[in-house]
């Protein structure tokens, strides 16, 4: 027989727990960043699961996601009020209610035919850390590209557990944290199990996860990178004039120029955020002008951005893009990145017809339907072959994995964070370019019309930062690296392999049972 485990919590309990869960979660993200907090939290979500019947789990999952997402993405409201913040929290907790209802099914069957104690300990939280992560990884992608911010691991940017990120990838990070958290929970469960054994499985898994070095990045060669941060009126809803932010992001480029033309160290690049002007060069001659000029002074490539427009074919109406370009003096465009993941219902709106009726005002306050692009996501610059992403793409995984995989030795993100405020938005973004950072063994690049704007080493420490809502400028050597990380040679594989653990192994304990209830 198994050793006997403490009895579940009463619902009542269990929801107050679930409650508590969720801020106790987001503490650990910035700007608290209390890192060991998110790991309590993923405990009290567990113990809140277990024992529960299958709405009893539904409703503590869907109760403790709701209390996490409501604080995590705050900031949301900023841009189109309450309602969509709601809205966005409500459908990610439905995700978070279904996968908590998988963890109870583990819980609930698993123990009743592999009854050891080692089987309880250490593979009973294989299963409930791979339904989690599968959870992660489902939400991450669908519906419309997914919502993939408040992922557990992403809390570790800044933790010991941050050297993992380079071997396994975010999701292979919160499969490592749940497991680590599922196995403590199990040993303070199984009462009659040998306290020493529970406590050197528990101390001593910790201790082996936590002497995984990082993965080794060798540098080869630098890059000398200008990124400007203009601190220009880019919100959605600011009053400005037309030009404004193109003079924001020049005024603070002059200094830039002043001194490169001063030093013996020439800038190789200059980069821009999203957001950083109002025209796009290709339809208007001062923006191409200005642009000439910036790439002109500073004698290099200058990546830049615009919104730009392409005829639709046959009569159909034009298409907008959210468009990175690559722009040199005397020769303009020489290559552009349209954004891969724009935001629905932020930057365009999904499905339009069907969503309009339930909040008309709301919806036609999204007035650009921004197209999803289709181009590659690297420039060469003068032989140096870069990244560019563009704000919400940071989130999506197979984006930047791709564009390492493609040459990438540097990654530019661009960003506007403006429509945020000083609220945890700009600091979680950062974040997540961290784990990018040391996850891909490439310096990041995050430049932001307003902040938080810094250079992250490929170790994912800080070479460079800016104050917020502060126009300023950041000119550093930076490293290049064309390391291949085991997360990027592994890819999405280890997130399906451990999802795939959780499923099945959920799916064959309740078939075994089942069976055995039969035969008993």
């Amino acid at each position: 027989m198994h050793p006997p485990a403490r009895r579940a919590l009463p619902l009542w309990a269990a929801l107050l727990v679930a409650l508590a869960a969720g801020p106790i979660l987001d503490a650990g993200f910035p700007d608290r960043g209390w890192w060991p907090a998110t790991f309590v939290g993923i405990g009290l979500v567990l113990a809140a699961a277990i024992g529960r019947s299958g709405w009893g789990s539904f409703l503590v999952g869907f109760v403790a996601s709701m209390s996490f997402y409501l604080m995590h993405i705050e900031w949301a409201s900023l841009f189109l009020g309450l309602v969509p913040m709601v809205a966005l929290s409500t459908l990610e907790s439905l995700f978070f209610a279904v996968g908590t209802v998988g963890i109870t099914l583990a819980y609930r069957w698993i123990p009743r035919f592999w009854r050891g104690t080692w089987a309880r300990l250490l593979f009973l939280p294989l299963v409930v850390a791979g339904l989690w992560t599968a959870r992660e990884a489902i939400a991450s992608v669908w519906p419309y590209g997914g919502f993939a911010w408040g992922r557990v691991a992403l809390s570790q940017s800044e933790s010991p557990f941050a050297a993992l990120f380079g071997w396994v990838g975010v999701s292979g990070v919160s499969f490592i944290m749940v497991y680590l958290v599922a196995v403590v929970v199990e040993c303070l469960r199984l009462r009659t199990a040998d306290r020493l054994v529970r406590a050197t499985v528990a101390v001593g898994l910790a201790a082996a996860i936590l002497a995984v070095p990082a993965f080794p990045v060798t540098t080869d060669g630098t890059m000398r990178v200008a990124a400007v941060q203009g601190n220009g009126k880019a919100g959605y809803f600011d009053e400005r004039q037309s030009g404004d932010l193109l003079d924001a992001q020049v005024d603070a480029t002059l200094p830039v120029i002043e001194a490169n033309d001063e030093s013996d160290e020439k800038v190789d690049v200059v980069v821009w955020p999203e957001g950083g002007s109002d025209s796009s060069p290709l339809d208007d001659a001062y923006t191409a002008k200005v642009f000439d000029y910036v790439s002109r002074e500073m004698d290099a490539p200058f990546v830049s951005w615009a919104v730009t427009t392409r005829a639709g074919d046959d009569g159909a109406p034009d298409t907008y893009y959210n468009t990175s370009m690559l722009w040199q003096a005397g020769r303009g465009q020489l290559d552009y990145y349209d954004k891969k993941h724009p935001v629905p219902f932020g930057e365009y709106v999904p499905d339009r017809a069907f969503w309009r009726p339930f909040a008309p005002d709301l919806i036609d306050l999204v007035g650009r339907e921004y197209t999803p692009g289709t181009t590659d996501t690297v420039f060469d610059i003068d032989g140096v072959i870069a990244a560019v992403n563009i704000c919400f793409d940071i989130v999506d995984d197979q984006i930047l994995t791709d564009s390492v995989e493609e040459g990438a030795r540097i990654i530019f993100a661009q960003s506007n964070t403006a429509d945020f405020g000083r609220s945890d938005e700009s600091v979680q973004q950062l974040a997540i370019a961290r784990v990018r950072a040391i996850e891909l063994g490439r310096t990041v690049v995050n430049i932001s019309t307003v902040g938080t704007s810094a250079i992250i080493a490929p170790d994912g420490s800080t070479i460079d930062q800016l104050p917020t809502f502060t126009a300023a400028a950041m000119v550093d050597d930076v490293p290049l690296s064309s390391v291949t990380t085991p997360a990027v040679l592994l890819g999405r594989q280890f997130e399906w392999l451990v999802s795939g653990i959780g499923v099945l192994g959920v799916v064959l304990g309740g078939l075994l049972a089942r069976g055995a209830r039969k035969r008993a």
